[in-house]
């Protein structure tokens, strides 16, 4: 057998073998630590198998493959249907790698300690402090570490549900060394920005988020089989967001720069990646 590609979940990878099916070629689901595989029986249907997975990867929710369940699904078939079937606990550890969760729960302890009365302690160990810009690089981590610091429930809760649905797409569909990369890049460098723009004063992982989603958007469209994608509407959204950010319309504070820096960082990092060969995934 030929393993064409992989599909994040066994009702996308099914929906396709079903499609498949119907053009009389014989594909059949491969097991993965994460997504599943498509192998097909015969090495003559390679070329156009591979041609339909880019067109199912474009438009996986088109009526021609809902057709194809009806008309050539099995109702024997079992799979694992992933997360949907699974409780809220399990659905969210297994949605996300490792990275994605170290860093979801060293946000969470960091907040749950700021609101316990420790705020002007852990302010004090964490805030950027101007290590770029004296020169000293004795505490040189602090350009990272503001980003694991949140002011408020809202603005904690926004960039944790980013991080956690984007940042687990990234990991468990290309690997932990990509998320890793965008942490650290957009973990820094929008905060050396922010810091520029507006002083030492400010803390989240807005900058990273608005990288998870550049990231994650332009991969969608430069190289659809990658198993990552953000909607239309959701960009969209957090365009608006960003824009918003340059007005009174949120009545707080926004970190603009963080969040342009960030976006910038992660739309170069997909046109980079977008251009590499297709690899095994690496962790």
């Amino acid at each position: 057998m030929i393993e064409i590609g992989q599909l994040p979940n066994a009702r996308a990878a099914q929906a396709f073998i079903d499609y498949l099916k119907g053009l009389n070629i014989q594909c059949h689901a491969v097991s993965h630590a994460e997504g599943v595989g498509l192998a097909i029986t015969n090495p003559a249907d390679e070329v156009q198998a591979r041609a339909e997975l880019l067109e199912f990867a474009k438009k996986p929710h088109d009526s021609k493959y809902l057709q194809a369940s009806w008309d050539n699904g099995a109702t024997d078939t079992k799979f694992d249907y992933g997360p949907g079937a699974k409780g809220l606990i399990q659905q969210f550890m297994t949605g996300a790698g490792p990275l994605t969760l170290v860093c979801f729960f060293a946000c969470v302890a960091v907040f749950a300690a700021m609101n316990l009365g420790f705020a002007n302690d852990i302010f004090t160990k964490l805030s950027f402090f101007g290590a770029v810009a004296d020169s000293d690089l004795s505490q040189i981590w602090r350009v990272f570490t503001p980003s694991l610091m949140h002011f408020s429930a809202m603005h904690i809760i926004f960039n944790l549900l980013w991080w956690w649905y984007l940042g687990g797409k990234i990991e468990t569909n290309l690997g932990t060394r990509p998320l890793l990369f965008l942490l650290i890049v957009a973990g820094t460098l929008p905060n050396i920005v922010q810091f520029y723009m507006t002083g030492p004063n400010f803390g989240g992982l807005s900058g990273v988020v608005y990288a998870v989603v550049g990231y994650t958007w332009l991969m969608g469209i430069r190289k659809p089989t990658c198993g990552i994608n953000l909607p239309q509407s959701y960009m969209g959204f957090m365009m608006v967001w960003l824009v918003l950010g340059f007005t009174d319309v949120l009545g707080m504070p926004i970190a603009n720069g963080a969040h342009i820096a960030g976006l910038c960082v992660g739309l170069a990092q997909a046109l980079f990646d977008s251009k590499k060969s297709p690899a095994a995934k690496t962790n």
